[in-house]
């Protein structure tokens, strides 16, 4: 074993070795590229797919066997239309030389900056009864829904959200999306609840708030227009009635990476709707 293993190690050349970093760039960057989209997702149900086959074929299930084979090749030539919007992006970025991206890591005490500035420009608009959209961004990317808006990349301050959402301006009707600590874009349009067993209570802001959290793990908070409510939306279900303490611990307990974390279900408990 330890002569193939040197004999392996003696025909390995300094191209081989170049060949293989290139091909790790090339395969980062793409991966890069999908963690943005929900195509993320698509891909764990291509792996899925792959497993069940590989177990299939050696537990010689030759019905699943055969069902899967022809489902993965319906599914390569499906590729192409539902990879569409990803294919291009990454053609448009070559062109222009920007294949490479460079990736931010934002600890905790910033995280906590966004959050305090958030829940104060709530606050804000909650008094004076402007509506905002504004998303949360987490493990499933919202580039999709980014392509809609107008894109800002700007740093997270509760000044930027007032200005956004002031009435009668271009950007105050659609949502601002945040990744991490910076806003990504504003204006962006998001997909309607299809759910009509909601309250008529419930406006445009919500149910698209609603209809986001349907498809992915993002979490969207929403100052009504009309009464100053500030809610905030997950997992396809919309809680109402907070005030700035209870969302900011709320922010907390979804937001923050590592380190101190918040009872929000005793917090849930002790606050009460005035």
């Amino acid at each position: 074993m330890t002569m193939q293993i040197e004999g392996l190690l003696t025909t390995i050349r300094i191209l081989d070795i170049v060949d293989i970093l290139v091909v790790a760039v090339i395969l980062y960057q793409l991966y890069y590229m999908i963690r943005g989209t929900r195509a993320m997702t698509l891909i764990k149900g291509l792996l899925m797919i792959g497993i069940f086959s590989i177990v299939s074929r050696w537990l010689d299930l030759h019905a699943v066997n055969w069902l899967l084979e022809k489902a993965i090749t319906v599914l390569i030539v499906a590729l192409p239309i539902v990879f569409q919007p990803e294919l291009r992006k990454a053609l448009e970025q070559l062109g222009r030389g920007r294949f490479i991206n460079r990736s931010s890591i934002v600890d905790d005490d910033e995280l906590m900056r966004v959050i305090d500035s958030v829940v104060h420009a709530c606050e804000t608009m909650a008094r004076q009864k402007i509506g905002a959209l504004i998303v949360f961004e987490r493990s499933v990317g919202l580039g999709d829904f980014n392509d809609t808006g107008i894109y800002i990349d700007a740093v997270v301050s509760d000044e930027l959200l007032g200005n956004i959402f002031i009435p009668n301006t271009p950007l105050h009707d659609g949502a601002v999306i945040i990744r991490e600590n910076r806003v990504v874009a504003a204006g962006c349009l998001l997909p309607l609840t299809q759910d009509r067993t909601l309250s008529s209570e419930l406006g445009t802001r919500h149910r698209a708030a609603i209809g986001l959290t349907e498809q992915a793990d993002a979490l969207v908070v929403v100052v009504s227009e009309e009464t100053g409510t500030i809610s905030y939306a997950y997992g396809g279900h919309i809680y109402r009635h907070f005030d700035g303490d209870n969302l900011r611990n709320m922010l907390r307990n979804y937001l923050l990476k590592s380190g101190e974390r918040f009872s929000l279900i005793g917090d849930m408990l002790k606050w009460r709707p005035k």
